[in-house]
């Protein structure tokens, strides 16, 4: 199993938003190292889900259900998306502060590549985040 990260302002798609949908496919992706994230995410992959520009916190975590396909909001074939479902909130949200000041977490690639909205998590890094949000 693999370990992602996809940022979302929650004034456009919030993760009450998300749970209340029950699925939705990631869109909107128009940078070619998050769109390569997005290809290399496998189904049953589990995703944080981080409240970018408000909250700066990881708020949840998600599935990949489907492996990614044609973004269907563009006729560019560049672009791709990947359906996700809510598995279950953080019990704690893990804010970017948090993040950054966490030493395990130094590399990263949210406190790296900031700018990324879909970045891979190591294991390490899964496990001292979970630990953080003192979620199992």
């Amino acid at each position: 199993m693999n370990y992602w990260l996809v940022k979302s302002e929650p004034v456009k798609y919030s993760w009450d938003k998300f749970v209340k949908d029950g699925k939705t496919f990631w869109d909107g992706v128009r940078n070619y190292a998050a769109r390569n994230n997005l290809k290399a995410m496998k189904k049953g992959d589990t995703v944080f889900f981080y409240h970018s520009n408000e909250g700066l916190e990881i708020v949840g975590i998600a599935e990949v259900i489907k492996e990614h396909y044609q973004d269907p909001t563009t006729t560019d074939p560049n672009w791709v998306v990947v359906d996700l479902k809510p598995v279950k909130p953080m019990k704690r949200p893990v804010t970017l502060a948090e993040i950054k000041a966490e030493k395990r977490l130094a590399n990263l690639q949210l406190v790296r590549l900031s700018r990324l909205s879909v970045s891979a998590v190591t294991p390490e890094e899964y496990k001292v985040i979970m630990e953080m949000g003192e979620t199992k």
